[in-house]
C-alpha cells in the first residue's frame, strides 16, 4: 500500500468509528429517556407500576419503545393489578 492508500485506509475507519460511536450515543440517549419515562411512570401509577421491569426492557430493546403515562398501550405490559 502507498501513503495515499494508507491514508484513505485510515480515513475511512477514523469515519466508520466516529458512526459507531455516534449511533451508540444516540442510543444512550434513547435509554434514559425511557428510563426516566418509566421512573416517571412510577411516582404516577405507585405500585400498579412495574418499575424494573419497565427499566429491564429499556435497555433489552435499548430504549426503542418509550413508555408516555398517559398512554395506555405504551404502558400497558407493566402494569399489574393489585390484590
Amino acid at each position: 500500500m502507498n501513503t495515499s492508500s494508507k491514508k484513505i485506509a485510515f480515513l475511512a475507519a477514523a469515519l466508520v468509528l466516529i458512526a459507531i460511536v455516534g449511533y451508540t450515543a444516540a442510543d444512550m440517549a434513547n435509554v434514559a429517556i425511557c428510563i426516566r419515562n418509566c421512573a416517571q411512570c412510577k411516582k404516577m401509577l405507585g405500585d400498579y407500576f412495574e418499575g424494573s421491569l419497565c427499566a429491564d426492557t429499556c435497555v433489552k430493546f435499548k430504549g426503542k419503545m418509550i413508555p408516555d403515562c398517559e398512554n395506555i398501550e405504551s404502558i400497558s405490559p407493566f402494569l399489574n393489578k393489585l390484590e
